[in-house]
């Protein structure tokens, strides 16, 4: 059985910095790609971020380019988004999600499969 867990949100101030991760079992995670996705306030799925499955092609949406931060440790089988500079619009629950998808013309276009309960952030001052 497939199992995301992520962890890590909370509240945090506007500028302020968090770090997710997300612990995965019940599939190779070394064989697949994942991503980061949130749900916004009122709104569908926004995908943010995704890693190939060995960690060494990252993307990101344009939202959080230059901020946000994806990585994974294999031995571990765990993903990481490291968010920085927070903004008040980043407030949402975010997920990890085992990815499907790939790399065209040099951008992610995303296919999940599976996904966790998601864990909250809630930036505000």
């Amino acid at each position: 059985e497939v199992q995301l867990v992520e962890s890590g949100g909370g509240w945090v101030q506007p500028g302020g910095s968090l770090k997710l991760s997300c612990a995965s079992s019940g599939f190779t995670f070394n064989n697949s790609a994942m991503s980061w996705v949130r749900r916004l306030p009122g709104k569908g799925l926004e995908w943010m971020s995704a890693v190939n499955s060995v960690g060494e092609s990252t993307y990101y949406a344009d939202s959080v380019k230059g901020r946000f931060t994806i990585s994974r440790d294999n031995a571990k089988n765990t993903l990481y988004l490291q968010l920085n500079s927070l903004k008040t619009e980043d407030t949402a629950m975010y997920y990890c999600a085992k990815d499907v998808g790939g790399s065209y013309g040099g951008s992610w276009v995303p296919m999940y499969n599976y996904w966790g309960q998601g864990t909250q952030v809630t930036v505000s001052s």
